[in-house]
């Protein structure tokens, strides 16, 4: 009986010992494209492009540089692809799906006049960023930083406004655009 017992008590120790299964982590989506399409009330679209085909540690990406008119609201919408696939897959739409878990965040250095206002949300009413406001100031330049955050705090202090610094989560995406306010 005494072996019987002993014989149990390491079986649990052994069986209780085992290492959990492991958590698989975000697995990022492979983004090799952005376009951000603004498009004025009145006058010419105008698009920002970054591209990125062999990935990081490649050749460099392209990054357009484009003007905005002073003075001006723009309708915006950014689009993210797999360029990789043929054809190109639309992470947009996945994001979009899970837009309780995306966020996109808009920055422009203190040079830039230049404000965002998102128009869309996700499903709890947070802001998600596909589809936003710009609005241009002054003749200014500088650069606007997008960035895509996978599982942000989105009820952190300043997040639903845009601000990034509370939001957590991990990047998906970000690229640094100059931009001309003529």
């Amino acid at each position: 009986m005494r072996k019987l017992i002993l014989f149990a008590f390491v079986s649990l120790i052994f069986f209780s010992c085992e290492k959990d299964d492991p958590i698989v982590p975000h697995e990022e989506e492979l983004i090799t494209t952005m376009n951000l399409t603004l498009t004025p009330d009145s006058g010419e679209v105008v698009l920002f492009t970054f591209s990125d085909l062999d990935g990081d540690g490649g050749d460099d990406p392209s990054i357009s540089t484009e003007a905005l008119r002073a003075n001006t609201v723009y309708s915006a919408t950014l689009e993210l692809l797999n360029a990789t696939e043929s054809p190109a897959e639309d992470i947009t739409e996945e994001i979009r799906e899970e837009n309780e878990e995306h966020q996109f965040f808009f920055r422009s250095n203190a040079g830039l006049d230049l404000s965002v206002e998102y128009n869309d949300q996700d499903d709890s009413g947070n802001p998600l960023g596909v589809e936003t406001n710009f609005s241009t100031g002054a003749p200014s330049s500088g650069q606007l930083i997008v960035t895509l955050r996978h599982e942000p705090n989105k009820s952190a202090s300043g997040v639903s406004e845009g601000d990034i610094s509370n939001a957590g989560g991990e990047t998906d995406i970000e690229v640094t655009f100059d931009v001309v306010i003529e």
